[in-house]
Formats: structure tokens, C-alpha cells, sequence
């Protein structure tokens, strides 16, 4: 139960594999996975900052690392996923 999003996604990305014709451009796809992580977990930091309390900015800064880090596990999710697409199309 716990990893539900990340088999959402992983099952996103090959269907986004096999529906979008000729081969995904994963570097592409990585690329933007760790532009929104360093987005997001920048945010979460950034919030707790302004917070201005010691324990929330722990809190903030330690959200904003996982927060950066699933996102990455996410975008890597996908693009295997779209790999997986891409052969089931080829087939």
C-alpha cells in the first residue's frame, strides 16, 4: 500500500511508452524529474525558513531532501517505465 504512487507511476510511464510514438528521449525526462525535484525541495526549505521556528526549520530542510529525493525516484520510475513502453511498441 505504501508504494502506490510509485507503481502509478512506473504503470504511467509505460503506457506513456507505448502510446507516444518512436523512441522517449530519457536523458530529457531525467533532466526535468531533477529540475522539479531541486524546485520542490528548494520550496520545502524556503518554507521552513520563513516559518522562523528551529523545529520546523529542521523539519523544512529534511522535507525539502525528500521531497527532492522522491522525485527523483520518480522521474527514474517513468523513464523505466517508458522503456518497457517503448519495447511493448516496438513489439
Amino acid at each position: 500500500m505504501a508504494y502506490t504512487f510509485e507503481i502509478l507511476i512506473f504503470i504511467i510511464g509505460i503506457i506513456y511508452g507505448y502510446r507516444k510514438p518512436g523512441k522517449e528521449d530519457s536523458s530529457a525526462l531525467l533532466k526535468k524529474g531533477v529540475v522539479i525535484g531541486i524546485i520542490l525541495g528548494a520550496i520545502m526549505v524556503v518554507l521552513g525558513l520563513l516559518s522562523g521556528s528551529r523545529g520546523i526549520l529542521l523539519l523544512g530542510s529534511l522535507a525539502g531532501a525528500v521531497v527532492f529525493i522522491e522525485v527523483i525516484i520518480l522521474a527514474v520510475l517513468f523513464i523505466v517505465g517508458t522503456y518497457i513502453g517503448d519495447m511493448l511498441e516496438r513489439k
